[in-house]
């Protein structure tokens, strides 16, 4: 039988029995659908990490310099207890750093928490609090929208004042220009000089729901108590000068904590690509449990499609006594059922593909969870359909091709 006359006939028997098709698909439709909701939703959010969570929240062409990484992924109780053992970090270190980088690099230092801000107009929030320096707004390429920055000036002068986001302008100043009016952090009251422009989420984190002061004022302290800070965050000109600055860093902080070669650091110099590394180990993770199900669907498919052709051979037995007397070879029958198996299972895919598309799409609309469509896993769902089928029709099919001719046009 031609290689789409066998087509057309799996095709006219969906139709005729669409409730047998339904459930003959059913496994492979879940199996593809789960696949391709699960591969898209890691595919977009690998994107959304690479090319929006890196760019806006660590910044690009930067590097950290903290007293342990910020991304740990599965870290042991001995690392955890290393990390623990290393010395706090001062502005004396952060200095050392900014000594020895290259010319045009940029640099803030960094310690951020939340803490509650309060206004007389509303009841007081959790709000993300950053205390800093005025590069930190050029290297998160943060804009103003209303009022202004504040200056290294108010930074060194140890100035309160504050700027915020649309969230926390919309929530403390109902109705209200916030601008020149007063937040307190801790007790202490910060003038509002400008409103950040508004930023969105990041994974359902509000961007919004920030407040940036001096590192400066008290919010420093009450942050770190012991008058250390959390980080220094370097931004260079280029990839290239960012590792320069990383190697530099490196060696002046080695030498002023008198490391010996061969001793590891005490201290983390950590890029974009370790929070991508962090990631890229979740990713993993997700892909293997996101894919449990999806297999368990394409066995079961394939075991109903195994049990539906060996029920289509059956009723089917006169017909392939009839064929294998006109001539027919056993490859010809054996070709026939294995065509047939891999349709139905290429259209349960198929079928599955759409609802899978659909589900991600529910999903980012319902949910922080970004999807992204990757063309591949299309292309694989089609190749696993076929597979499966091939898989599932071999032994009706080896059944079919061996019926004896006489015998089977015996059968009634």
């Amino acid at each position: 039988m031609p290689f789409f006359e066998a087509v057309r006939l799996a095709l006219d028997t969906i139709r005729v029995q669409k409730l047998k098709s339904f459930f003959t698909l059913l496994g492979v439709m879940i199996g593809v659908m789960f696949l391709i909701a699960v591969v898209s939703i890691v595919e977009g959010m690998s994107d959304y990490v690479q090319n929006d969570f890196a760019a806006r929240i660590i910044g690009v062409n930067t590097f950290t310099f903290r007293r342990r990484p910020n991304f740990n992924h599965n870290t042991t109780d001995d690392q955890w207890r290393e990390f623990q053992r290393r010395p706090r970090i001062y502005p004396a270190d952060a200095q050392l750093v900014r000594s020895v980088l290259p010319n045009g690099s940029r640099s803030a230092i960094v310690n951020a928490n939340f803490l509650y801000a309060n206004s007389q107009y509303a009841r007081p929030r959790f709000v993300q609090t950053t205390a800093t320096e005025a590069e930190y707004f050029v290297m998160k390429k943060l804009i103003v929208d209303n009022g202004r920055p504040f200056a290294q000036q108010e930074v060194s002068s140890g100035a309160k004042v504050i700027v915020v986001g649309t969230e926390v302008a919309e929530n403390l100043f109902p109705g209200l220009d916030p601008l020149g009016r007063v937040i307190r952090i801790r007790g202490t009251p910060y003038a509002v000089i400008g409103v950040l422009e508004k930023q969105g989420s990041v994974f359902g984190f509000s961007l919004d729901n920030q407040a940036i002061v001096p590192w400066t004022t008290p919010v420093s302290r009450a942050i770190q108590p012991r008058g250390d800070i959390q980080s220094l965050v370097v931004q260079a000109t280029s990839r290239e000068q960012m590792q320069d600055g990383i190697e530099l860093s490196r060696e002046v902080l080695r030498g002023s904590r008198h490391l010996p070669p061969g001793k590891v650091d005490n201290f983390a110099l950590e890029t974009e690509d370790s929070a991508l590394q962090f990631f890229d180990g979740i990713k993993r993770q997700m892909i293997v449990f996101g894919t449990a199900l999806p297999a368990i669907g394409l066995v079961v498919g394939a075991m109903v499609i195994m049990n539906i052709m060996l029920v289509a051979v059956a009723e089917r037995t006169r017909e392939i006594g009839i064929r294998k007397a006109l001539g027919a070879r056993r490859r010809d029958i054996l070709s026939q059922f294995l065509i047939e198996a891999s349709t139905l299972s290429v259209v349960g895919a198929a079928i599955g593909i759409t609802l899978g598309l659909v589900a991600a799409k529910i999903v980012a609309a319902l949910s922080p969870l970004p999807a992204s469509v990757a063309p591949w896993s299309i292309a694989m769902a089609l190749v696993l359909g076929a597979g499966v089928g091939i898989v599932a029709g071999v032994y009706p099919a080896t059944r079919a091709a061996r019926l004896d001719p006489i015998a089977a046009l015996r059968q009634e």
